[in-house]
C-alpha cells in the first residue's frame, strides 16, 4: 500500500508543479526545502492529495504532508484508519 500512496503523492505533486516531473524527490526532505513551493502550490498539493486518495485532510494535519515521507506515512494511517 505504501508504494500506491507513494504514487499517489508524486501525481498530486506533479500535477501542482509539473515542471518537477522527473526530478528526484528525497523522501526526507520537506517540499518547501527542495522545491520552490509557495504556500498556494502546498494547499493545491493538499486539495489534489486529498480528492486522489478520497481522504480527508483537515488543515490540521496539513504539517504532516510536508516530505514524500510524511505524507505516504499520514495516508497510510488515515486509510488504516477508516
Amino acid at each position: 500500500m505504501t508504494e500506491d500512496f507513494e504514487g499517489v503523492v508524486k501525481d498530486a505533486l506533479f500535477s501542482v508543479a509539473p515542471d518537477l516531473e522527473g526530478e528526484k524527490i528525497d523522501p526526507d526532505k520537506t517540499f518547501r526545502d527542495q522545491f520552490e513551493i509557495d504556500s498556494i502550490d502546498f494547499l493545491n498539493f493538499v486539495i489534489r492529495l486529498s480528492k486522489a486518495s478520497g481522504i480527508d485532510i483537515p488543515e490540521e494535519d496539513y504539517p504532516e504532508l510536508e516530505s514524500l515521507q510524511d505524507a505516504v506515512a499520514y495516508l497510510c494511517r488515515r486509510k488504516g484508519s477508516k
